[in-house]
């Protein structure tokens, strides 16, 4: 069930052995934070056709994050500030993506305010797959990572001993990637996840 829902992600895992191509493309290093370790290639979704233009080299940390999105180190992504700059069409989409992942962080969106792409280029960055889960509010408004909710009603709080009160604003929350129905937030200074039928977009 678990390998049914990550294929369902908006990142999907592919690694396969690297080409000589894409090696020596590289410099024997990752493409996304230049680390030269554990490298494996990764099929940019959503495409299909196995070569080198559609892939890129990761090191393990990078696939690893790239696949589990609840695992991100913020800190580790300010690499794309000098990946940003690969003239590789499948390394600017990962980039764009990842600055995306990472909306709710004032550099992040800086960097995406930099970044230049070939309008096809974009086109493939911006295609998100079918795929992808969506989350939305009570209202059916669509929520985003670093949104602003409110809750709207009290709700228990498993294993945290509180309430969280209705009318509690929950800052910069983060979306639960294998479930369109789970976000994170921070309530009474703890995380916590919450059920986005329990809340409206603010």
């Amino acid at each position: 069930m678990r390998d049914e829902k990550l294929n369902h992600q908006f990142y999907y895992l592919r690694k396969m052995i690297l080409s000589t191509e894409l090696t020596q493309r590289s410099a024997h290093k990752c493409e996304l934070c230049s680390t030269a370790e554990n490298l494996s290639g990764y099929q940019v979704p959503p495409t299909s056709a196995d070569v080198p233009e559609n892939q890129i080299v990761v090191c393990a940390n990078c696939l690893g994050q790239i696949n589990e999105p609840r695992k991100m180190n913020i800190n580790h992504w300010r690499c794309l500030n000098d990946s940003m700059w690969n003239t590789e069409p499948a390394v600017q989409v990962m980039v764009f993506r990842l600055l995306n992942r990472l909306e709710g962080q004032d550099w992040a969106q800086d960097l995406l305010g930099m970044i230049y792409m070939e309008d096809k280029t974009r086109e493939w960055a911006e295609d998100e797959g079918a795929a992808m889960i969506v989350h939305k509010d009570s209202n059916g408004h669509v929520l985003q990572n670093g949104d602003t909710v409110t809750l709207i009603q009290d709700l228990n709080v498993k294993g945290g001993g509180f309430t969280a009160k209705r009318g509690t604003a929950v800052r910069r929350i983060r979306l639960v990637q294998d479930n369109a129905e789970h976000i994170e937030g921070k309530v009474d200074g703890q995380q916590i996840v919450i059920l986005t039928k329990y809340v409206k977009k603010s």
